[in-house]
């Protein structure tokens, strides 16, 4: 019987041998003004029907959190910094500054909301970070701004399977980088990964970790779908850091690659030299393969590495011509920033300003997830100001509710060309009791970043590209009318009307001093004895003699 099951687990394990399939990318762009983007993503197929007992490349933990909690596709990412759209462009996956999660749950699952609490809570005991705290007050539904990028067996009720939340305050560092690493079939001993060493990763200006699990389809009919399990990592190096416009992976990572992951059908890696035309920089060593795309408006050249399993060290670098204009600036055609306004302790507001820079109207959908301690006034709603605005398609608003629900407001605009537009809503203060101030309360309070989805109708700046296979190259000559992306917007910080904290220290600090004066007094008075000393004529060495030796005999 023991061996028998020894064989079926043997089966099993040569099964799920053969049907999952591990890739590793990294994608290296030149930014300005002078920084680097570089962007890591490993990805693990696996069969739809696998019961994640029993695994070869996918991390079983992972899976069975998917399995368990019957979720459809998960997205998480735990940032820190902030994206500039309006100079880097567009990154391939967006994130907002903190942690963010959001799920889409299966058909059968009856109660979303309390699945929903389990997952959090599991993943923050995987990642080790601060999940836990998403719970109901802090959770949205979105209507129109999210939709799966995966495969779904149906889209009845599709909006209502899926929950949204973040966490802008949370801090990313090694404590997420270690366990995210762990889910790697070679975790960081060889391929890629080899590379992400946290004290160099966490000293860049933006730095992106992230994990999403959803079902892509095997044929044209999509019968078959399996589970891709995408885990990423996006780095904003800039020069006055690395000391230094050449880049190198030595300068970069603290040291060359090893070599391939074995476990890897392919590890590549690719560079774009879409700026290049002039040789403002040489690569070395040489590339293996150049590929030419051409989508949208857009001509894109990347250099191409194909990396072997083995134990050689490779150090891929580019040497600048500081003689010649590095970059070209080409604004991408839709960007956005946000701010708040207002003075005083009593009222506030948010705006969020639209740019369309290209020729044609751009439909977008705005998002804002406001917590329950920042309430806005739906009747205060402007856009460009205009309480009433033709630029408004669709609307959706939640009111929320007072440490239960947060305040939810999508929009669905069209943005005319070559314009501006500004959305402004108010808001007012409200006070907190006392325990659920932060330690740091006069540092402010954190607004999560708004969500921006779009149809961009044209490729320029865009390396978000929805991946149709699972590498780069296999979007690369994609050809589509329009391109959907989701971007984040800024986060915001608020300063609420915070009590004086310092006051209870002080009264207990006056307190306990008077308190120490009046006791230590009244405690001798009440505990020790007052004996009057006899007074007498000094006694003489013989007497002290005498009494000294009537104490040792006693």
């Amino acid at each position: 019987m023991y061996y028998t099951y020894r064989l079926l687990v043997l089966m099993t394990c040569v099964i799920a041998a053969q049907t999952d399939d591990f890739k590793e990318e990294i994608f290296i762009k030149p930014l300005l003004p002078a920084h680097l983007y570089t962007h890591f993503q490993f990805i693990t197929i696996i069969d739809d029907n696998s019961t994640f007992q029993h695994s070869h490349l996918s991390p079983r933990s992972l899976g069975e959190v998917i399995s368990r909690f019957k979720v459809e596709e998960l997205h998480l990412t735990l940032t820190e910094g902030q994206w500039r759209h309006h100079q880097w462009g567009y990154p391939v996956l967006d994130a907002a500054p903190g942690a963010e999660l959001y799920a889409w749950f299966e058909p059968e699952v009856s109660n979303i909301d309390i699945q929903w609490r389990k997952l959090s809570a599991t993943l923050s005991g995987i990642f080790c970070a601060s999940l836990n705290f998403i719970d109901n007050f802090n959770t949205v539904v979105p209507r129109m701004a999210l939709w799966p990028t995966g495969a779904v067996r149906t889209t009845h009720n599709i909006t209502l399977r899926l929950r949204y939340s973040s966490l802008p305050r949370e801090i990313v560092c090694t404590e997420n980088l270690t366990p995210w690493k762990k889910l790697l079939p070679c975790e960081s001993s060889k391929g890629f990964s080899a590379l992400l060493n946290s004290r160099l990763i966490h000293n860049t200006n933006y730095h992106s970790i992230g994990v999403h699990v959803r079902k892509v389809c095997t044929n044209e009919d999509c019968t078959v779908t399996h589970f891709e399990m995408k885990q990423t990592v996006a780095l904003v190096y800039d020069s006055k850091i690395i000391n230094s416009i050449d880049w190198s992976f030595r300068k970069l990572f603290g040291q060359g690659l090893p070599g391939a992951c074995p476990l890897s059908s392919a590890s590549t890696i690719y560079v774009d030299v879409t700026s290049n035309d002039t040789q403002k920089f040489k690569l070395t060593p040489s590339p293996d393969s150049t590929v030419f795309s051409q989508r949208g408006g857009s001509e894109t050249i990347l250099a191409v590495y194909n990396i072997k399993p083995n134990d050689q060290l490779i150090n891929i670098g580019a040497k600048y011509d500081i003689t010649k204009n590095l970059l070209v600036t080409v604004p991408p055609p839709l960007y956005f920033t946000r701010y708040i306004l207002g003075y005083g302790k009593e009222f506030g507001g948010i705006v969020t300003e639209l740019v369309n820079n290209y020729w044609t109207a751009i439909d977008v959908v705005l998002l804002e997830n406001a917590p329950w301690w920042l309430p806005i006034q739906l009747s205060s709603l402007r856009v460009n100001g205009e309480a009433e605005s033709n630029l408004i398609l669709s609307q959706f608003y939640s009111p929320g509710r007072s440490r239960q629900k947060p305040y939810h407001l999508e929009l669905m605009l069209k943005l005319p060309p070559r314009s501006t537009t500004t959305i402004t809503i108010e808001f007012e203060f409200v006070f907190l009791k006392w325990q659920e101030y932060p330690p740091d309360a006069n540092h402010g309070f954190y607004i999560g970043s708004a969500l921006i989805t779009a149809n961009l109708p044209t490729a320029k700046n865009y390396t978000s590209l929805p991946v149709t296979g699972t590498t780069f190259n296999s979007a690369l000559n994609a050809s589509k009318p329009w391109y959907p992306a989701i971007f984040r917007t800024n986060g915001g910080m608020v300063s609420l009307p915070t009590p004086d904290f310092s006051m209870p220290y002080n009264v207990i600090c006056l307190a306990c001093t008077v308190v120490a004066l009046a006791f230590g007094p009244l405690h001798n008075i009440c505990t020790k004895e007052l004996v009057l000393k006899p007074i007498g004529s000094p006694l003489s060495l013989k007497q002290k003699i005498m009494n000294l030796f009537k104490r040792k005999i006693d």
